[in-house]
């Protein structure tokens, strides 16, 4: 199936700010692309036609100040193979802890240290790689909870849970399978993000512990009580459904709420603040971005 690439360059000084702008409007389907040795950078973005593309950019370019920008956009139809060259050559393994997260065309050659675990994953349209920030910082999280609950009994069921709301490649739901949690679900609102998750969870061998359905975030949490929430999504969802996130989490269990920039944070804190009463609260900031822990008491 051919895509379309809607490749803009842009000033490198701009970068910083164009990637701020990109998570606030959560826009998924675009990215930085940067030739620091060249000093060049470009916004591009990938769609599934053409019109899609011209749709896509307008609402951007309305969010950017032109002087960012240091031309105009170029739209061409890439096949398939030349689409995941494209990506492919931005996403590289990487590793915290006992969990790497390797790209699926590396099974065979990428060096698995003992008692390592590794995630294969193959992105494709999905956002979530690990390579930005925002899912390093909940992966970071993913795996000092499951440090702080390794001897949880396993009649506690409920710290067991876990909940990927905005899965995106199903990188955080499929990490929890490979550490030991279950059952694990995880649910997006694009389709696209969908079917890459269920495919990313036969790469590894777990399509049958994990669930992934198609759903906003409020229907996705309705009913469900999870030792763990993680929500990477985007800051002003996030306040949104401040409630829908809070009540979800079991006694003793932590809400990880990431996409947020770092200049959000104190918004986001202030939105859960009267909802999480009395729960630890931890935040941190990695580059532009920031995160938030919430720990329910018992």
């Amino acid at each position: 199936m051919p895509l379309v690439e809607c490749r803009v360059e842009m000033a490198p000084d701009a970068v910083g700010v164009v990637e701020g702008i990109l998570g606030e409007l959560g826009a998924s389907r675009w990215v930085i692309l940067e030739d620091r040795l060249a000093g060049r950078a470009w916004v591009v973005g990938y769609f599934l036609s053409r019109a899609a593309g011209e749709t896509a950019w307008k609402k951007l370019a309305a969010a950017l100040d032109p002087r960012w920008l240091k031309g105009t956009p170029n739209l061409r139809e890439l096949r398939e193979t030349e689409w995941r060259n494209s990506y492919r050559a931005h996403f590289l393994p990487w590793h915290f802890g006992r969990l790497h997260w390797v790209p699926v065309w590396e099974r065979g050659s990428y060096p698995i240290p003992q008692r390592a675990k590794v995630v294969w994953l193959d992105p494709g349209m999905a956002f979530g790689t690990g390579n930005h920030e925002t899912t390093r910082l909940c992966c970071e999280r993913l795996i000092a909870y499951a440090g702080a609950t390794e001897k949880t009994p396993r009649w506690a069921r409920a710290a067991r849970r876990v909940v990927d709301a905005g899965c995106g490649s199903g990188i955080l739901a499929i990490s929890a399978v490979r550490l030991g949690f279950g059952p694990v679900v995880g649910f997006d609102n694009d389709p696209e993000a969908v079917k890459v998750s269920r495919r990313n969870a036969a790469h590894n061998g777990v399509a049958g512990r994990v669930q992934f359905f198609r759903s906003d975030l409020a229907a996705g949490l309705r009913g469900r009580r999870a030792g763990l929430i993680l929500a990477n999504i985007q800051a002003e969802v996030l306040i949104r459904h401040a409630s829908d996130l809070a009540r979800s989490v079991a006694p003793g269990g932590q809400l990880v709420l990431g996409g947020i920039l770092a200049r959000e944070l104190s918004g986001v804190r202030d939105a859960f603040a009267a909802l999480t009463a009395g729960w630890r609260a931890h935040s941190r900031v990695l580059g532009e971005w920031a995160d938030l822990a919430l720990t329910r008491s018992y």
